[in-house]
């Protein structure tokens, strides 16, 4: 069968919820064989961006903050959204307007670490660009590597951000991930890149 072959036809697409943090989608679609499948869930969201930082003195910068689809207070890497396109005619989430190019996605990771720690760094890698989510969304994640960060300024966090910064060894970081502490897949896949 031909990749062309593989590809699902979309019959029916209905918005269940569509404002500016998701566009959450009920689809009927035809498979390959004439059949119909449905419902079928899918969503769109703010691409975001993950930034593996560390210090002059090597020490990896995290964040601890709450994440409420498990219900539980973790480690991680500073990371947020990147801004989706507003236009006159869609000013909300749409599949297309969520997926940013790789500077706005830079830009926004530069931001992020900025706001969310205070540090700030010269010396920035492009890791990799991969869906989010490939079975259920269409927003991408952008990953990043900032060396030799150094702190300049307090935290500037958004109303709804509570967090506190932690400088971790690479020891401790392991810790935290191979201990169940370090929970964003995402996160782990970023520092499983940076070490290559």
């Amino acid at each position: 069968m031909s990749e062309e072959n593989l590809r699902w036809k979309l019959v029916k697409e209905e918005h269940l919820k569509q404002d500016k943090w998701i566009d959450f989608r009920q689809n009927i679609y035809e498979l390959p064989n004439g059949t119909d499948i449905g419902p079928v869930y899918n969503f769109s969201k703010h691409s975001f961006s993950v930034v593996v930082a560390t210090d002059e003195d090597g020490k990896y910068i995290c964040v601890k903050q709450y994440r409420h689809g498990i219900d539980e207070v973790t480690t991680e890497f500073p990371a947020g959204g990147i801004e989706y396109k507003e236009t006159e005619n869609h000013p909300y989430i749409t599949a297309r307007n969520t997926i940013a190019t790789e500077e706005e996605a830079l830009e926004a990771a530069k931001r992020e670490l900025a706001e969310e720690t205070g540090y700030v760094s010269d010396n920035w890698r492009h890791l990799l660009t991969i869906p989010a989510n490939a079975t259920l969304a269409s927003n991408n994640v952008h990953i990043y590597a900032a060396k030799d960060c150094r702190k300049v300024t307090a935290q500037h966090l958004d109303d709804s951000e509570f967090l506190n910064v932690v400088l971790l060894t690479e020891d401790e970081l392991k810790e935290h991930i191979f201990g169940g502490d370090f929970k964003q897949a995402h996160h782990v896949l970023a520092w499983y890149l940076s070490k290559e």
